[in-house]
């Protein structure tokens, strides 16, 4: 933000706001007003970063940190602008803050990457986002409970604290060993997180007299989990009408994520990624280095689709030499050994993969992008011992931006840690809506099938970067091919995947292409 310190005031001074428990915690909300310089010309914003309390049996119980941004319109100094479209972005994890989208790709401030999305060294530094989706959309960043701001608060909090100079700080469940049970009984599961993340909209949406603004939702990851079950949820029970949903590396099918002796689907849907890296590195002994994946792609994909599913099918029903003839050709595909493909029957775990590929380089390449490597510590060691290159490497960078963004240039105050990453989200997760062990299946393609029949007028996107190997792309088109979406609502469902990993907007290119796919996406659904 070019200016990022024209104007600073607490949101109380002009939004009355209703006494809780939000009143009585160490924190304070802010609201600036700054400018970014984008290709198009300076933006002028207004930032509001502030908590919405939950409430159930009208006492409070957690508290949700965002941050908005809403564009100023041109002529009197602080008018607000009118009639655009209202964004709302969360991660995924689940235990993931806002924080990658919001310093990453979208918001008007970005941490800096090399072109190619390598880490700078420290520390992070944040630059004005030339790609920022403000040119075109407000933006409020949502942290899901347990991540980033975002607490639970404990029963001895919820009462109205008396009016003093200093009250009494709210006590946090997620601050208190004693409490964190708590804190994950209610907030950690699958519908709840979505009822939650619905009560939010609803309510801010209300606070900010919204409700005759364009709707949109965007998630990454679980994120784009929550924004396929979240477009039939929010407008069927919480009467919010959408716009539009953009799913970034979405994680559509959970049964796809987890690989065994006994289904073939994860193992094909991630040849091609594990390709795009080989190609990329130059160990694929099929395809030429330096082709770009359109390029080679859809030789691989039909190859994954054939030959490799029949083998990932019938395993050691087919013929041996058929059988070995496959594996030969995976392998040369991947770049790996023959003998290393075959005893593995083509199941090559991307965990593996990421190690196997530049073994004689004693490196391993990233998870969630492939063309970033790091040094193996261990390279001797049977099990891989190091840190991926491209998760928890990030933190220092994420971590630093987000902090640097809130605290010193929104002027948030608070005592609370922002939770970037929390594994004790992740670990706590629970599936609260199955009826019967045997209900297996948790996925929300049909929810977003349903989303889309319900409200013919909302349009979709869907996007990954080639190189993730955790979330691949391959699985998300076999999907849309099985949507069996009547024409006109297939008409309103768009495919685009960039160079990259899973978060390809950390490649300058990547990132410019996707915000002008955006801005052409807004444009069709409005």
């Amino acid at each position: 933000m070019s200016d990022h310190k024209l104007k600073t005031r607490d949101p109380a001074a002009t939004e009355p706001q209703q006494l809780s428990v939000a009143a009585a915690r160490p924190t304070k909300g802010s609201v600036t007003e700054h400018t970014v310089s984008t290709p198009g010309g300076p933006v002028s914003f207004r930032a509001t970063a502030d908590w919405v309390v939950l409430r159930k049996l009208e006492k409070p119980v957690a508290e949700i940190f965002h941050v908005y941004y809403g564009r100023l319109a041109e002529g009197p100094a602080g008018a607000a602008a009118v009639d655009r479209p209202v964004t709302f972005v969360f991660n995924g994890g689940p235990g993931a803050a806002s924080a990658y989208l919001h310093v990453g790709a979208l918001g008007p401030r970005r941490v800096e990457f090399a072109p190619d999305g390598t880490l700078l060294p420290p520390p992070a530094r944040l630059v004005d986002n030339e790609s920022t989706w403000l040119a075109f959309t407000d933006l409020v960043f949502v942290d899901p409970v347990g991540t980033g701001f975002s607490r639970t608060v404990a029963a001895d909090g919820a009462s109205v604290p008396p009016p003093a100079d200093k009250p009494p700080a709210a006590k946090h469940a997620t601050d208190d060993p004693k409490e964190k049970d708590k804190e994950s009984d209610e907030f950690f599961k699958v519908n709840r997180d979505l009822e939650s993340i619905c009560e939010f909209i609803s309510k801010f949406l209300s606070k900010h007299k919204l409700w005759s603004r364009p709707v949109f939702i965007v998630g990454e990851s679980y994120g784009g989990f929550r924004v396929g079950k979240l477009a039939r949820k929010l407008q069927q029970g919480f009467g919010v009408g959408l716009n539009g949903a953009i799913l970034i590396s979405p994680a559509l099918e959970l049964s796809l994520l987890d690989g065994s002796d006994y289904d073939i689907l994860m193992w094909s849907d991630v040849f091609p990624s594990q390709v795009a890296a080989a190609v990329h590195h130059g160990r694929s002994r099929s395809l030429a280095a330096g082709l770009e994946p359109g390029e080679f792609l859809p030789e691989v994909e039909r190859f994954a689709c054939n030959e490799l599913l029949r083998l990932l099918t019938l395993g050691e029903a087919l013929p041996d030499e058929e059988r070995q003839s496959i594996a030969s050709r995976a392998a040369a595909y991947l770049g790996l050994p023959e003998a290393y493909v075959a005893r593995k029957a083509a199941r090559i775990a991307h965990t593996h993969f990421a190690r196997e590929l530049l073994r004689g380089e004693k490196k391993v390449v990233g998870l969630y992008d492939s063309t970033i490597t790091a040094h193996d510590p261990f390279p001797d060691r049977d099990l891989f011992e190091g840190a991926d290159p491209t998760l928890f490497s990030l933190d220092r960078v994420f971590s630093g931006g987000i902090n640097t963004l809130v605290r010193e240039q929104l002027a948030v105050e608070t005592d609370l840690d922002y939770h970037l990453l929390s594994l004790k989200v992740n670990e706590s997760w629970k599936v609260d809506g199955r009826k019967h062990a045997f209900e297996s299946q948790l996925g929300a393609t049909d929810d977003l099938r349903y989303a889309m029949a319900l409200n013919p007028h909302m349009k979709v996107m869907i996007t990954h970067g080639y190189h993730d190997l955790v979330t691949p792309y391959f699985s998300s088109n076999r999907l849309v091919g099985l949507m069996k979406l009547a024409p006109e609502l297939r008409q309103n469902l768009t495919v685009r995947h960039f160079s990259g990993g899973h978060m390809f907007y950390a490649w300058e290119k990547s990132r410019a292409a996707f915000h002008s796919a955006a801005a052409e996406f807004y444009r069709s659904a409005l």
